[in-house]
């Protein structure tokens, strides 16, 4: 299949199954073809949700363009990563204007695009999307049935043996501690529910009393649903980058040894270029910048042994920048509402022992269970911090985890993401250009 028409060129798309196995002709043609054109530095960029390749091609065209006025003199060359990830329909895609991205459903149904999504990220299944469904649109009010609910979600989701996936889940590991079943499925699905559906009210009830509203625990089925899909997609992001991209990575190097890589990342897209570092091959020193765009990761992933909260556990990433022959650039904003509220009440729920009937939102949930996208890589000795302004003036440092406060320009949409897809500005171009010194 030719690649697609782009506003930049050369272009290249490399495509990866659940596994990390690459579709070999859209690798050999990307293999062979930067040296034909003359390459010099390479950017290559991975998707984070998007339902299909059109969205991701869509959304790299955009934030590839205005690329080569920034860097007129330079031989750039691109790539998009495609990788089976899913997107909920009433998500913000990130080159869809705001008039004409889809409006959340008033009930929480599964709509027919949500629903052809889930048939193609979990091939098989069918009739379990269909049960799924069912009770969501019916919402019987028996709690048995909100456990009926979670089994069957914890059952679509889980990984079909012999897969490698299962191997990708964690970002933090404790030594001794083996992996467990994420704690949104080993509890009670009731009280999970109940608990996503405050977090989901609590936005709608601060501000104005007309704004309060009684949480209906099948709000929070749905956003289990959600969750538990964002679970495997964390797994899938780990896979494809280790298996997958970190060894196209090294055939690069050894096809086109003096191509500079500069690896970028949006959500789970970030997880799964970081997973890449892990995948390269030993002495490869090709990627000379890794840059991190709301990066739906734990903010300890790249931190080293004796976290905060845990002295046994470290990062599962931890010594990983030091694979990237230049800075690895996390940008971060606090607008980002997705990554701020339920990405670390959805991490606690995935990770810990703890009941879920706990209080989850504050500092305490917040520091434990943060996102690298909220508030930047945390526990990395050190770590640089910038400001969007002040990491385009400077000059960023040559190696080592660099944190880019992107507020100014990261800060636009509703609720439920915030402002997770708001990426497209010509700022974050120019800091992946100077993350790799590319001119």
């Amino acid at each position: 299949m030719a690649d697609p028409a782009m506003s930049v060129t050369p272009y290249w798309e490399v495509a990866f199954d659940a596994d990390g196995d690459p579709e070999g002709r859209r690798r050999d043609r990307l293999l062979a073809g930067v040296s034909e054109r003359g390459v010099r530095d390479l950017i290559v960029f991975a998707h984070g949700w998007n339902t299909d390749r059109s969205g991701a091609t869509r959304l790299y065209d955009r934030f590839f363009a205005p690329v080569p006025r920034l860097a007129p003199a330079a031989r750039i060359g691109y790539v998009g990563v495609l990788w089976p990830a899913m997107r909920f329909s009433d998500e913000p895609i990130p080159d869809f204007p705001r008039a004409v991205a889809a409006e959340p459903p008033r009930r929480p149904v599964l709509d027919k695009d949500t629903r052809h999504a889930l048939l193609d990220t979990f091939p098989g299944r069918a009739i379990l999307v269909d049960q799924i469904a069912r009770l969501l649109e019916q919402q019987p009010p028996e709690e048995a049935e909100l456990e009926e609910f979670g089994r069957l979600v914890r059952t679509l989701v889980e990984v079909v043996a012999p897969g490698p996936q299962a191997l990708f889940a964690a970002d933090t590991v404790a030594e001794g501690v083996p992996q467990s079943e994420p704690e949104m499925f080993a509890g009670s699905s009731a009280a999970v529910c109940e608990e996503f559906a405050r977090a989901l009210a609590e936005p709608a009830a601060s501000g104005t009393p007309q704004g309060f509203r009684i949480p209906n625990p099948w709000d929070g089925a749905h956003e289990l649903l959600r969750q538990a899909t964002y679970y495997a997609m964390k797994r899938r992001a780990g896979t494809v980058g280790e298996r997958g991209l970190g060894r196209v990575v090294g055939q690069l190097a050894k096809a086109a040894p003096g191509v500079r890589v500069h690896l970028v990342g949006h959500s789970f897209g970030a997880r799964l270029v970081s997973f890449a570092l892990r995948g390269l091959p030993e002495g490869v020193r090709t990627v000379k910048s890794v840059t991190l765009l709301q990066g739906a990761f734990s903010h300890y992933a790249f931190a080293a042994a004796r976290l905060p909260h845990d002295a046994r556990a470290g990062g599962v990433l931890q010594g990983q920048q030091n694979r990237v022959d230049g800075p690895l650039v996390c940008c971060h904003s606090r607008h980002d509402a997705a990554l701020g509220t339920m990405y670390p009440l959805a991490s606690r729920m995935a990770g810990d022992s703890r009941s879920a009937a706990e209080p989850v939102m504050g500092r305490v949930l917040g520091a434990k269970w943060g996102a690298m996208g909220h508030d930047g890589v945390q526990a990395v000795p050190g770590t640089r911090a910038y400001t969007l302004a002040e990491a385009l003036e400077a000059k960023l440092p040559a190696s080592g985890c660099v944190n880019v406060d992107a507020a100014a320009v990261v800060r636009r949409g509703g609720p439920p993401a915030g402002a997770h897809s708001d990426i497209l500005h010509a700022e974050l171009a120019r800091l992946v250009l100077a993350a790799g010194r590319v001119r």
